[in-house]
């Protein structure tokens, strides 16, 4: 199993960060865990809202609580509402079920940690966490 390093985290974050420049998207904030929920890196761009830490955070810990990315999280924050209340109760409110969560798995599908990213739309939060997975050789898992 490969492990999760800041080197690593660092270069997801910066990848994350030039695919946002690329795309034109509103300032970013994203967040690095490990596989047992540590954050590992942060970092906000310039501009980005007071709350985004805390979102970005939410999004990665949530896609590791459920063991898939958050695309997966709000199609069940839809269908069965109870569902994700009762989810996100049981982890004092740790969950943003929202896609821009990002689970990183190695080549042979063991969880290493996951990505969160929050700032634009939930899709472009989602495209730039896969352009940071996919800059450290990871697989991501969307939902």
């Amino acid at each position: 199993m490969r492990k999760l390093t800041l080197s690593m985290a660092e270069q997801i974050i910066s990848a994350a960060f030039e695919k946002s420049a690329e795309l034109k998207l509103k300032p970013l904030t994203v967040a690095v865990l490990d596989a047992g929920g540590h954050l590992v890196s942060l970092s906000r761009q310039d501009g980005a809202s007071i709350m985004r830490p805390q979102i970005a955070s939410g999004k990665a810990f949530g896609a590791l609580a459920v063991g898939t990315g958050t695309r997966w999280l709000n199609t069940n924050a839809e269908s069965r509402p109870h569902f994700v209340q009762a989810l996100n109760g049981v982890s004092g409110g740790a969950i943003v079920p929202v896609a821009g969560g990002v689970l990183m798995k190695d080549e042979d599908g063991d969880v290493v940690g996951a990505v969160g990213i929050t700032g634009d739309t939930s899709d472009n939060d989602e495209a730039a966490a896969l352009a940071g997975v996919a800059a450290v050789d990871l697989v991501a898992d969307c939902g």
